[in-house]
């Protein structure tokens, strides 16, 4: 190394937005001389992405809202070299250079040496290979200039629109572009909407969209998208014919890893960055952040991209730290990038759904089980409260391995808290010990979270047995006691069902025994509270029973078929 590189340091971070810009904002806050360059191919170097959908509907009214700096500002506020529509285009390792261009007609081309190297080029919104997809008024949500062009559209008289995906993209879109007065058609080629979480925390999300007036098609993919006088027509693979004046792409994201790839760093099969716990590649003077790098999820395993804000913040501050670490030759000592849980939380009008860990897919044949609670996000007596449904799944040694939530209020309350007992540790019955804020306008003496600990601890206790409602129920092969009362019975009941209201239990042991016979018991009454206590009093009386878990009201979103009200 020369003289001159040894007297100051050259750090180029490729991309902009969160994870390169936190790298680049740390180094400077750790190294007062260091030469940070960013270079960033498009317009704009930092704004903020997840706001995008919101400027598309006008509750974000200016676009210079998005913009959390310009060059000039980060220039002056933080001294870094940014340069933007400029494309890091090769990486000669040997020699530590990078070759950057810059783009319009008169575009040069520099090679630039580096004494460290961050990588955070972001990725690609999926490009389905159907005919038609080119078409000019299809396009994706991830840039400024995205959501500038579907604002103009809808600004100029756009009045239906099609959403091509309902991951949390595809949701923010179809809600901003209803609220903006649009018709909406959102398509999920997902057995159901939103397909990360549980298709019982899912049901509320397509009962949401449906009570706004958007059009949902589950299961099903567009198949072709036809021109009729400049507008596109999207045509679904079951027939369905949607003419249109806009089309959103939101059915997923790949990792942009060319320049890495071309680089010789090591990728994972699904062409993710490989990146240990300090965010650096297999290169030692290269790092590299945000949703082109693969994590190793906390629960599963599973290896691949997190396309979320806060791990690429996270990561981008790991990486320059173990940078300026690497430079004191105390590689050793920084924090470490953990395992990511996936927390994300997205709103659908007026439902939130939040998660944190696995889904039920997602845990695939790993053995675990299910609490589940549906109760005011804050005291009943209280005025407003709004109902909650949550899932909590953990494993037998008590692991929390998941949990989920939809609900109109203190959803991320709960996924918060749930996560963070995640990540320290917790187990799930170790829940009914937390010490949380309680006043009811805020909570319950028994929150909602603290409930889902009192499940999991009679579970793991042997002291509650239950059946998970995601199993189908049989009348006649299984006794199922409804212990609701008359007034809820007549509201829907499943049918073959037998209803003593848990009052009565005590002293209809006998009748019970008599019409169960040899069929095993299954108890539930609306949400798993009263039928807990029922389970209690066969259990005394030497009848073993099963607790639905969620009660009626799980049982009614996952086997609808069952339900009756003759």
């Amino acid at each position: 190394m020369s003289a001159d590189r040894e007297a100051q340091r050259t750090v180029i971070v490729v991309g902009g937005v969160a994870g390169g810009m936190s790298a680049a904002a740390r180094l400077r806050r750790r190294d007062e001389n260091a030469h940070i360059i960013v270079v960033e191919q498009g317009e704009e170097v930092s704004f903020a992405n997840c706001g995008l959908p919101y400027y598309v509907s006008g509750e974000i009214e200016q676009r210079r809202s998005l913009l959390l700096h310009t060059p000039t500002s980060l220039a002056r506020t933080l001294r870094l070299d940014v340069r933007s529509r400029t494309t890091a285009t090769a990486i000669d390792r040997a020699a530590r250079t990078i070759t950057l261009e810059t783009g319009g007609a008169d575009g040069t081309t520099q090679t630039l040496a580096y004494d460290a190297l961050v990588l955070a080029p972001g990725a690609y919104a999926v490009t389905p290979p159907i005919p038609g997809i080119d078409h000019p008024r299809v396009r994706t949500l991830r840039t400024v200039p995205d959501a500038e062009a579907l604002r103009s559209w809808v600004t100029e008289g756009a009045t239906r629109a099609v959403v091509l995906g309902a991951g949390f993209i595809g949701l923010e879109a179809a809600e901003g572009l209803r609220h903006a007065g649009l018709e909406v058609a959102v398509i999920e080629a997902a057995p159901h909407v939103l397909p990360i979480v549980d298709p019982e925390i899912a049901h509320y999300v397509r009962a949401e969209l449906q009570a706004h007036g958007v059009a949902v098609h589950e299961g099903v993919a567009a198949t072709s998208i036809a021109d009729a006088s400049g507008r596109p027509v999207v045509t679904l693979a079951d027939g369905t014919v949607l003419p249109t004046d806009l089309v959103v792409l939101s059915v997923g994201v790949k990792p942009r890893t060319e320049l890495a790839e071309s680089a010789g760093l090591e990728l994972t099969g699904g062409g993710a960055i490989v990146v240990d716990d300090a965010q650096r590649t297999s290169d030692p003077f290269i790092w590299a952040v945000g949703d082109a790098t693969a994590s190793v999820h906390a629960v599963t395993g599973a290896v691949g991209p997190v396309a979320l804000a806060t791990p690429a913040n996270r990561g981008g501050r790991v990486a320059a730290d173990s940078i300026v670490a690497s430079w004191a030759g105390l590689s050793d000592r920084h924090r470490r990038s953990p395992r990511p849980l996936g927390t994300a939380i997205v709103r659908v009008f007026d439902l939130v759904v939040g998660m944190t860990g696995a889904s039920r897919r997602a845990l695939g044949d790993l053995a675990f089980h299910t609490a589940r609670t549906h109760s005011g996000h804050h005291a009943g007596y209280y005025p407003g409260a709004e109902a909650m449904h949550l899932v909590l799944h953990f494993a037998p040694d008590g692991r929390i391995l998941g949990a989920q939530g939809a609900g109109r209020a203190g959803i991320d309350k709960r996924i918060d808290v749930i996560a963070t007992a995640a990540r320290g540790g917790l187990h799930a019955d170790d829940l009914v010990d937390l010490d949380l804020s309680y006043a009811p306008p805020f909570g319950a003496a028994k929150d909602p979270v603290l409930m889902l600990g009192m499940i999991a601890d009679n579970v793991l206790r042997a002291e509650l047995t239950q059946h998970d409602p995601v199993v189908a129920i049989d009348p006649e092969l299984q006794f199922v006691l409804d212990v609701r009362n008359p007034g809820e019975w007549a509201r829907g009941h499943i049918a073959g069902a037998t209803l003593v209201p848990q009052p009565e239990v005590a002293a209809s042991l006998d009748r019970i025994r008599e019409l169960a016979g040899d069929r095993p018991i299954v108890v539930h009454c609306a949400s798993g509270f009263r039928s807990y206590l029922a389970h209690r009093t066969l259990a005394a009386a030497g009848m073993p029973s099963a607790n639905v878990s969620g009660g009626f009201t799980s049982l009614a979103v996952l086997q609808p078929n069952l339900v009756t009200t003759d």
